[in-house]
């Protein structure tokens, strides 16, 4: 039952893939769907055996790598967190899969698309269920090539060739950084097993790297590595900037990247490793910090994007700087219930944006939208639900995660983090709110209550999306609804015993008892900037206020509006310091004068010049008459002779008799 959860999204892809001319678009889909399925019942399964019964399975099928000291098997390990990973995973594909059926039913590289979804689906079960460092490594990477293959899909379109570009080029930098953190592992503790490694922690604490007469504390270089690879896979700040970029991907690719598989793989990262974490209080600080200037940097660019698609994005980006900066707390718990939570809304968002983008002709600017209320109401509603629970509203199931890692950033102060760390994370995490509540009304407006700006042919075409696209939304909408409200005793309730051995937490990192007992100002305070997030949204996009308040009171703030609009210059500054100076660096230096220049004229041209000297001189030797090649034979008899007569003369050994013999032609 275990394997069959990684081996029935394997199989669909290869049918789907292979046999895609055989079984025909449906028949392919419907192959996709049912295996994905097939995984999301035996994941549930394997929750409660796993979850509720608290039997931990630990599955090795045979050697993989076996040099030396290397041995690495096949494992699989369903813990608790592979457990809740699993159901957020197929649960998602699978209603991915469903809506995908009727979004690309126009589309002729449907089994194309759907071999893709299922292979993504794949790697990511690799991913999360791997005993060690090795096997997740491969997840990792086929996770970045399913989403290339996926942003990429539509091959034709420039747009799309550049974001997948892009995306693997950014993830292979923190793919760099994961691949120094398991050589590090494996020089530290000679394997790369996880109960291996994770029982051994505390007997390196003390141990460092000596590197150049400098020394670094081991468990926390490793940590940062690892770290690096979370960055570049869960678009922390530094290298978010392809997040965006994928929306150039059809919408189901991005509601799978964003809610289930490709985003979470580092938050995943830095969860499991909690055993190593907990022994690196600088690399929780580190965490804390880039976690939620993510958090502020993506939450305030959100405000000016006007592509729908772009504004939910952006809105992932956020969310992933709250999981990340609740790691840092020592509250992967929390993280991954939020993880989780974010995983149910972010697909009922993404999903709710491609069912308005069919609806009308797949045109993706909100500024040309409106009025879509009277076309679409049940997809506002479903959309407007989406963005209460991103925004936090009480009693949905954004509220009981990402309102108690706000309310640990003013409890963890007093605990084992540095007083700025923590004042930070609360007071940028609390803003942070401020500017989601604020873009997702404002997408509200834009696209469904305000005046409409697009043309009567476009409005006479705009239609409610069938069945089998809206069962999906339905089924998201009651998850972003009441799965916060049930699950929250379960996983981060006090007391709770859910996650057994699977996350540790040393005993003085542990302060939740703080964070119930708060002050009721602080917890109602991310309650407080929703609702005035929500009114200035309302008042910015019905009064056309702010147009005033920019024009008059504050022209100073045009410079900070267009720094914000344009993304804070990051792929300016990309394009301009790296980019720009690596691709001049490739051409002249290393085109130019090395393979061109030396290279070529050392090796190809030279040794043919060399060749072609020698072949006229065999040319002019080779001439056809047999009293020349008389000559020729009775004159190397001669010099052999001569030789041979010298050495028992002169008692020369080999040596000598080359060096002579060159002498003597020298001479001659």
């Amino acid at each position: 039952m275990y394997l069959s959860i990684i081996l029935l999204p394997v199989l669909g892809a290869l049918f789907s893939g292979f046999g895609g001319r055989l079984v025909g678009s449906k028949g392919s889909c419907i192959i996709t769907t049912v295996s994905v399925g097939l995984s999301a019942i035996l994941s549930g399964i394997v929750f409660v055996e796993v979850g509720f019964s608290g039997i931990t399975t630990h599955l090795i099928l045979s050697p993989w790598v076996e040099s030396g000291i290397i041995n690495i098997y096949w494992g699989f390990l369903f813990d608790t967190i592979t457990s809740v990973m699993l159901i957020v995973i197929t649960s998602i594909s699978t209603l991915v899969h469903l809506y995908s059926i009727a979004y690309m039913e126009t589309d002729p590289h449907r089994p194309r698309f759907m071999s893709y979804l299922s292979i993504f689906t794949f790697f990511m079960l690799v991913l999360v269920t791997a005993d060690n460092l090795l096997q997740m490594f491969l997840g990792w990477e086929g996770v970045g090539l399913a989403s290339y293959l996926l942003i990429n899909f539509w091959y034709t379109r420039l747009a799309a060739n550049q974001s997948a570009i892009k995306a693997l080029v950014v993830n292979r930098v923190g793919d760099f950084g994961l691949s120094l953190g398991i050589f590090c592992v494996f020089w530290f503790f000679q394997s790369l097993d996880y109960s291996i490694m994770f029982s051994t922690i505390p007997f390196f604490d003390d141990q460092y790297f000596k590197f150049l007469g400098f020394e670094c504390h081991g468990l926390s270089l490793i940590g940062f590595f690892l770290f690096i690879g979370a960055v570049g896979k869960s678009a922390q700040l530094g290298l978010h900037t392809w997040l965006p970029d994928a929306m150039e991907g059809p919408t189901p690719v991005s509601a799978l990247i964003h809610a289930a598989t490709m985003v979470t793989a580092g938050v995943f990262l830095l969860i499991r490793f909690s055993p190593l974490l907990e022994f690196s209080p600088f690399l929780l600080s580190m965490l804390v910090i880039f976690g939620s200037l993510t958090a502020f940097f993506a939450g305030m660019t959100g405000i000016f994007q006007n592509d729908l698609k772009k504004v939910i994005a952006y809105s992932t980006c956020s969310q992933l700087g709250y999981m990340i900066f609740s790691c840092g707390m020592s509250c992967y718990d929390v993280s991954l219930f939020h993880l989780t939570n974010h995983a149910f809304f972010k697909a009922l968002l993404f999903l709710s944006a491609g069912s308005v983008i069919h609806a009308v002709n797949n045109e993706q600017d909100m500024r040309k939208m409106g009025s879509l209320i009277n076309f679409l109401p049940m997809t506002y509603s479903l959309m407007l639900i989406g963005s209460l629970a991103l925004a936090g509203f009480p009693f949905l199931t954004g509220f009981y995660s990402k309102d108690f890692i706000l309310e640990l950033t003013h409890s963890s102060s007093f605990c084992n983090l540095d007083f700025i760390c923590s004042s930070l994370a609360s007071w940028l995490g609390s803003i942070s709110v401020l500017f989601t509540a604020f873009y997702s009304f404002r997408l509200i407006y834009l696209t469904f209550l305000n005046s409409n700006n697009s043309n009567r042919v476009s409005l006479s075409n705009i239609h409610e999306s069938s069945f089998m696209m809206g069962l999906p939304l339905i089924l998201l909408a009651f998850s972003s609804l009441f799965f916060g409200f049930l699950a929250h005793d379960l996983f981060i309730g006090m007391g709770t015993d859910f996650w057994k051995g699977s996350i540790f937490i040393l005993p003085n990192h542990n302060f939740y008892i703080e964070a119930e007992n708060l002050p009721i100002i602080i917890k109602w305070l991310p309650f407080l900037l929703s609702c005035l997030g929500i009114y200035l949204s309302t008042i910015t996009n019905i009064t056309q206020i702010y147009k005033y308040l920019l024009l008059k009171g504050f022209k100073w703030s045009f410079f900070w509006v267009y720094l914000i609009n344009k993304k804070w210059y990051f792929d300016t500054l990309y394009n301009r310091f790296i980019i720009y100076p690596a691709l001049g660096f490739g051409y002249k230096v290393s085109f130019k004068a090395l393979d061109r220049g030396f290279i070529e004229l050392a090796v190809p041209f030279g040794l043919s010049n060399l060749i072609l000297k020698w072949s006229k001189l065999i040319f002019k030797v080779q001439n056809g008459q047999m009293t020349h090649y008389i000559f020729y034979i009775t004159i190397s008899v001669c010099i052999i002779f001569t030789i041979l007569f010298v050495r028992d003369i002169l008692f020369l050994n080999i040596l000598h008799l080359a060096i002579f013999y060159f002498s003597l032609i020298f001479f001659i």
